[in-house]
């Protein structure tokens, strides 16, 4: 089964190697390897994509051998795979001001249109907060005084809650590099409310009202330290309004019904196995058709 160990902590000399050679002396296969090291952060992190045998071992061996190395070199190692468990992937949707993207996922689940599990939901404001008690899910603020998160505290939910996927369902706060490093290889899922990679940014809609376009977007894409989303995009939809649509207007189509249903198709081929993450890119699962 594929094994995705991620290891991130402070930088200093021989780092890589005992994780590696466990692995490979285990008789794993390692299909992919990423390091990250960054003197002026002084900050080590890798990814290593692997194929690991029952013959080897369960993952919870291997986890714990993990640990143990994490321990001796002062790393936070993470060892998941998606077939360790016998049940749906739990997810982690975290939020900031705008309900619906959130209430898109929750409503899936409810209906079975998405085989998941609402594990958490967390934000760095309370916005949301009547969303995750409607449908009993866990909630979470991990603000500080002004509205900054708390982001170590985001680490210790995801872990504390098992999750498999962490949703940005308009979460509208960066995630640090070593965040994204603890959780890379296809695990953070990103819902920008614009297209991508003509509009970045925090007002995409502004920017392309701005330039007089009628054709407007969202773009569900994959989170990787340090790259913008490319070839990283799991899903892009558009909508297009007639000349002379006001920007209220735009943002109204956008944000109550476009976003929710781009976030939810793109999630959903997460889920459901027909896309994954290799080398920063997006590859499809799915058998070819003839």
């Amino acid at each position: 089964m594929q094994v995705i160990l991620t290891a991130v902590g402070p930088d200093h000399r021989g780092l890589a190697d005992p994780i590696v050679h466990y692995v490979t002396d285990a008789g794993a296969n390692i299909h992919e390897i990423q390091m990250y090291d960054r003197d002026s952060e002084r900050l080590f992190a890798m990814l290593l994509r692997i194929e690991w045998s029952a013959e080897n071992g369960t993952i919870a061996d291997l986890r714990t051998h993990m640990n143990e190395i994490g321990k001796r070199k002062g790393l936070s190692i993470r060892t998941w795979s998606r077939d360790e468990h016998d049940r749906p992937p739990r997810l982690a949707l975290c939020t900031t001001y705008r309900p619906e993207p959130a209430l898109a996922i929750l409503r899936a689940i409810r209906d079975k249109r998405l085989k998941a599990v609402p594990a958490v939901m967390l934000g760095n404001r309370d916005a949301c907060r009547g969303v995750a008690e409607q449908f009993g899910v866990e909630w979470h603020n991990i603000s500080g005084p002004g509205g900054e998160p708390d982001n170590d505290r985001m680490v210790e939910l995801f872990d504390q809650y098992d999750v498999d996927y962490i949703i940005l369902a308009r979460y509208m706060r960066i995630l640090p590099p070593g965040t994204c490093w603890k959780f890379a290889g296809g695990r953070i899922i990103n819902l920008h409310h614009g297209l991508l990679p003509p509009f970045p940014g925090f007002r995409p809609y502004e920017d392309a009202y701005f330039h007089r376009m009628l054709t407007y977007g969202a773009t569900v894409h994959f989170i990787v330290p340090e790259l913008d989303a490319g070839n990283q995009i799991i899903n892009q939809s558009t909508f297009t309004v007639p000349p002379g649509t006001s920007l209220e207007k735009i943002k109204r189509q956008g944000e109550s019904d476009h976003e929710p249903n781009c976030l939810l198709e793109g999630l959903r081929r997460v889920v459901d196995r027909e896309v994954e993450l290799h080398f920063h890119r997006v590859i499809s699962k799915l058998p070819t058709a003839d």
